[in-house]
């Protein structure tokens, strides 16, 4: 077997094998297939495209290049919940205690952001002390007694994936959906979970801009899932504009905890209640969505959910004064209010626009090897369909000098005012099982 063979194989439009797919990863982990072989092995799969066996044996392949999590040994059903990524998305902080509330196990193990805002652990590690490194050990533990623990990776997770993943972002061959289907259920699968649940975002602030292609790659994750044991489903969700106002690691810590004390911004809520209510779908623990979602919500309204992410910030270290006193947090040092020029309706406020302002300011990574500035970010006060008047305020800028001109011009460009009434989206598009 050659890789050059593979190649024109792919080129010609071939299905590969699952012995051919094995044979071009391992080659390529071991170092025996260069980089210039896979580069062109990766623009034929972007221009030819991968069906749903060859998907799911790639994603098999990179999952075996590494260890995989086993958490067959926790009493309970281990789910896990992954967002593609988008603009104040902190619905991890409010779905991990939600789902644990609602008598499930979640074990999720979550990355550092790169992009706009920070990742689940930036977010986390604003609360003083948090320690999101934990041994094996203390992990299982943690979940075992609280039924929740959100920590970094520690184990070598498809190693493939990295190194795949790192051509990918140099030659152009990032957005095959076959590709990015497989690189994130690598991942999900090594982790462990027997159900998972994928948030896809849609829209400005998005990976994916449309809703057909978002479709295509939640529709590609799903049967990768389903076709290796995992419960698997997906929803479809509205990235035109940011999620909840918060963007910026330590505010959006204060309005994760707003929203598990019930009163933090509606779609983050909404968003984050369907989220749980599929899990309970999913695990069979609920039958239909009226209980499901009756579930869930309780679980928000009697205090139960905010009381887990306590007891998370307690078992790993961090200050859980945090919940009554936000002040513990790092703060900015200055704040911006942005106002409306004029009156009318809010017809659109980009995501992206807002999202790059926040990392101007610090709030995310142009790098892996960037410092995230924890305080600074951006809240958003005015959302698409409301009636505003000249002066109101849009968005308040909170940073450390540094960018803050160019962050609160991009800012303001992120709004734009209309004469019309304005029907928002819908938050959640879709639902794929």
């Amino acid at each position: 077997m050659r890789a050059v063979d593979l190649i024109i194989k792919k080129k010609n439009g071939g299905t590969l094998t699952r012995e051919e797919i094995k044979f071009l990863i391992k080659g390529y982990v071991d170092g025996r297939i260069p980089d210039y072989q896979m580069s062109s092995l990766l623009m034929a799969i972007c221009f030819q495209g991968m069906n749903e066996q060859e998907q799911s044996d790639l994603t098999l392949e990179m999952l075996l290049s590494g260890e995989r999590i086993d958490l067959s040994s926790i009493n309970g059903i281990c789910v896990d919940k992954h967002s593609t990524g988008g603009v104040g998305d902190k619905t991890t902080l409010v779905v991990a205690p939600l789902a644990a509330a609602c008598g499930l196990k979640m074990a999720k193990m979550s990355g550092r952001g790169l992009g706009h805002t920070g990742g689940t652990l930036d977010k986390l590690e604003a609360i003083p002390n948090f320690r999101i490194a934990l041994s094996p050990r203390d992990f299982f533990r943690q979940v075992e007694e609280i039924s929740l623990a959100v920590a970094g990776q520690t184990a070598n997770i498809a190693p493939a994936d990295k190194k795949l993943y790192a051509l990918r972002d140099v030659t152009g061959t990032v957005e095959a959906v076959g590709l990015i289907a497989s690189s994130i259920m690598s991942k999900k699968l090594a982790s462990g979970a027997t159900h998972i649940l994928l948030d896809v975002k849609v829209g400005d602030g998005a990976f994916m801009k449309d809703l057909d292609s978002a479709r295509e790659l939640a529709k590609a994750m799903v049967a990768i899932g389903n076709r290796n044991g995992r419960v698997t489903a997906a929803l479809l969700t509205d990235m035109d504009q940011p999620l909840g106002s918060a963007v910026g690691n330590a505010l959006e810590v204060i309005e994760a905890i707003e929203t598990l004390k019930g009163r933090g911004p509606k779609d983050l809520e909404e968003l984050s209640l369907r989220i749980v209510s599929e899990l309970l779908l999913m695990t069979g623990l609920e039958n239909s969505e009226e209980e499901a979602s009756a579930r869930a919500k309780r679980a928000l309204e009697d205090g139960s959910a905010l009381n887990k992410f306590r007891q998370m910030i307690e078992y790993q270290g961090g200050d859980a004064r945090v919940i009554e006193d936000y002040s513990l947090l790092p703060a900015a040092k200055i704040t911006i209010e942005v106002r409306a020029n004029s009156e009318g309706h809010v017809r659109n406020v980009r995501a992206l626009a807002i999202g790059n302002a926040a990392m101007l300011l610090g709030a995310g990574r142009v790098t892996k090897e960037d410092e995230i500035d924890l305080a600074v970010g951006i809240k958003v006060h005015a959302k698409v369909g409301d009636r505003i008047k000249k002066g109101d305020l849009l968005a308040t800028v909170h940073g450390n000098e540094k960018n803050l001109e160019e962050a609160v011009d991009m800012v303001r460009s992120a709004f734009e005012i209309s004469d019309q009434k304005i029907v928002p989206n819908k938050l959640i598009l879709d639902v794929i099982k």
